[in-house]
């Protein structure tokens, strides 16, 4: 990945990052190597907090363009639209969401036998 360009904006509270990935006989990048990669590139940032934008990559090369912006902090997120945001949900590494739901999943298949052996008695 290169950096094409890197602008501060202290208005938005943001670092916007224009880069160019080549990637020469390989598939296009997919959300979350772009997102691994500018994570990597600008120091202090956080993973949740960077939204790629403006992909696109160029017929029969293997050069892809995009704007990553690294928001320094949640509030600051909020100029985002909401589909941008829905987007990356599921890339988010503070999304605790599926672990939470496992659990609720597994305790209703083992009340199922309780209440069948319940109906059993009564009938």
């Amino acid at each position: 990945m290169e950096i094409i360009d890197r602008k501060e904006n202290p208005l938005l509270n943001r670092v916007e990052i224009e880069f160019r990935w080549n990637h020469e006989g390989a598939a296009t990048p997919s959300r979350q190597n772009m997102l691994n990669a500018i994570a990597s590139i600008e120091p202090g940032s956080n993973r949740d907090l960077i939204v790629i934008k403006n992909v696109n990559t160029r017929f029969g090369t293997g050069s892809t363009t995009g704007l990553g912006i690294v928001y320094s902090d949640e509030k600051s997120m909020k100029v985002e639209p909401d589909y941008m945001l829905a987007r990356y949900e599921g890339m988010r590494t503070s999304n605790a969401t599926p672990a939470e739901e496992a659990p609720a999943e597994e305790a209703p298949a083992e009340e199922a036998p309780a209440e069948e052996e319940e109906k059993g008695g009564e009938a």
